[in-house]
């Protein structure tokens, strides 16, 4: 199952992530996936805000991993842009991040390939004009079932919507 829409604006990529963040259910696992600047830690930055979390939103970019601990969950944003062997993640801990309260947000999952847990769900962000397109797509059942609740949220917001 996958889900295509338009995001015209950054505001956009933060209203998606917000209503993303109201259907999380730990444990899960969402790559995000697309260029410099394509609106990934935009999108982190919506999920956190609809998740609950009111002070600021960092940038993992030098530290790999940011951590917040949000109400019934804790929220793992992972940036492995920097990342430079996939072996690195046990070192960061990434096995003490995956237990039953926690929903890991990864940029750049392909550089964690063969260590990285598989996607539940996977958003990828390309360029369209002045904005962006996002394409969700599961990679669980858990995905699926997010997606599926998630449609109907966007149908109201984003009459756009494409299912291909």
């Amino acid at each position: 199952m996958a889900i295509e829409l338009q995001l015209p604006a950054t505001a956009d990529t933060e209203a998606l992530g917000e209503r993303i963040a109201r259907l999380l259910e730990p444990p899960l696992v969402i790559w995000l996936k697309g260029d410099l600047g394509a609106g990934k830690t935009t999108l982190v930055r919506g999920v956190l805000r609809g998740a609950g979390q009111a002070g600021r939103v960092r940038s993992p970019t030098y530290t790999l991993v940011e951590p917040y601990e949000l109400p019934g969950m804790r929220i793992c944003h992972l940036d492995l842009y920097r990342l430079a062997d996939p072996e690195e993640l046990e070192f960061l801990g990434l096995r003490d991040l995956l237990d039953p309260e926690t929903v890991l947000l990864v940029e750049w999952p392909e550089r964690g390939a063969g260590v990285l847990p598989a996607a539940d769900l996977t958003l990828s962000l390309r360029y369209e004009g002045e904005g962006r397109q996002v394409r969700l797509e599961a990679g669980s059942g858990r995905g699926e079932a997010l997606l599926d609740r998630l449609a109907g949220l966007l149908e109201t917001a984003w009459p756009r919507v494409h299912r291909p």
